[in-house]
């Protein structure tokens, strides 16, 4: 556990799942988030990531938007039937208006612009993964008792 403004947060809990052909979205997203030592599993390929969600449950997906052959949608596909689907985080070298209404009225959590930015990372994924906890009953600090608690 480790306290972090005003709440005590687990910080070993998420797992994510990396998806990209780009080995370096991976390497960012390990280096980015080392400090907070979640589970991060990496694959290239969108039969990479079915096989992964078959085999494990996750709480995010970081997913780039084009994985040829294959898109983000594809991922979204996958992950929507599950019983306690992870968050997908789409991101982009182009991400744009579009590419976020998209997402976000499809499903996806948010969308990422690369290159990554430390701060959005983090910021990003943190709430990303508060508010799953919350949807599934694990969360823990303010969030857990509802705004105004």
């Amino acid at each position: 556990m480790q306290e972090r403004a005003g709440s005590t947060v687990s910080t070993s809990s998420c797992s994510i799942l990396s998806v990209s052909p780009l080995p370096e979205d991976h390497d960012s997203l390990v280096e980015l988030l080392r400090e907070y030592g979640w589970m991060i599993q990496t694959t290239a390929t969108l039969a990479g990531a079915q096989r992964a969600l078959r085999e494990r449950s996750f709480t995010l997906v970081v997913c780039e938007s084009d994985l040829s052959p294959g898109r983000w949608k594809d991922v979204l596909s996958e992950i929507q039937p599950l019983t306690k689907p992870p968050f997908l985080v789409v991101t982009s070298r182009t991400a744009d208006e579009h590419l976020w209404a998209e997402a976000l009225n499809l499903g996806a959590y948010d969308v990422l612009g690369k290159p990554f930015e430390r701060v959005e990372v983090t910021r990003t994924l943190s709430m990303a993964w508060l508010h799953w906890m919350y949807l599934h009953g694990r969360a823990a600090g303010p969030l857990a008792r509802g705004a105004g608690a």
